[in-house]
């Protein structure tokens, strides 16, 4: 753990070309593998193409699934392990804001792997319709972290 302040300092990503999008680019960014962006744009342009069709060919209503779903997986809690005389409790804590869109994208990335559709981008529009629906493996994993907080809620008061 740090023992400085840490530095408030964001870098800016910029936004995708299609849509104009800061979210759409950080998810490019998170499933990009050894530089390769254009095949990650591929993926992610897949699945959005996958969305808008099935929103009836309105790429805004994509845009709004795509944000909906996000919001559905992004984790409001989560447990952090605190050192208390000898013995290491899981404290819950409230999570921070980017750091719950970087956890929801990343859950949604590991849900979408474990799929077994025929390409990345199909796997992505499936796991992302069904997180506008409540469903899917990275709705089960927020679920989980949640589960895992509110069962831990009688060591709250050691986060300090």
């Amino acid at each position: 753990m740090p023992r400085r302040k840490t530095t408030s300092f964001v870098r800016d990503i910029g936004v995708d070309m299609r849509y104009g999008s800061e979210i759409m680019q950080k998810l490019i960014n998170v499933i990009m593998e050894r530089g390769k962006k254009s095949v990650a744009t591929g993926i992610v342009y897949e699945a959005m193409d996958m969305l808008e069709k099935k929103s009836g060919g309105n790429p805004q209503e994509a845009l709004r699934l795509f944000a909906k779903a996000i919001q559905n997986i992004t984790p409001v809690a989560e447990v952090r392990p605190r050192r208390v005389g000898g013995s290491v409790y899981q404290v819950p804590t409230p999570v921070d804001e980017q750091r719950a869109r970087s956890l929801a994208l990343r859950w949604l990335i590991d849900a979408a792997a474990q799929r077994s559709a025929r390409t990345m981008g199909i796997r992505l529009a499936q796991e992302l319709m069904d997180a506008v629906d409540g469903r899917g493996g990275a709705i089960k994993k927020k679920a989980d972290v949640h589960k895992m907080a509110e069962s831990n809620r009688a060591f709250s008061h050691y986060a300090w």
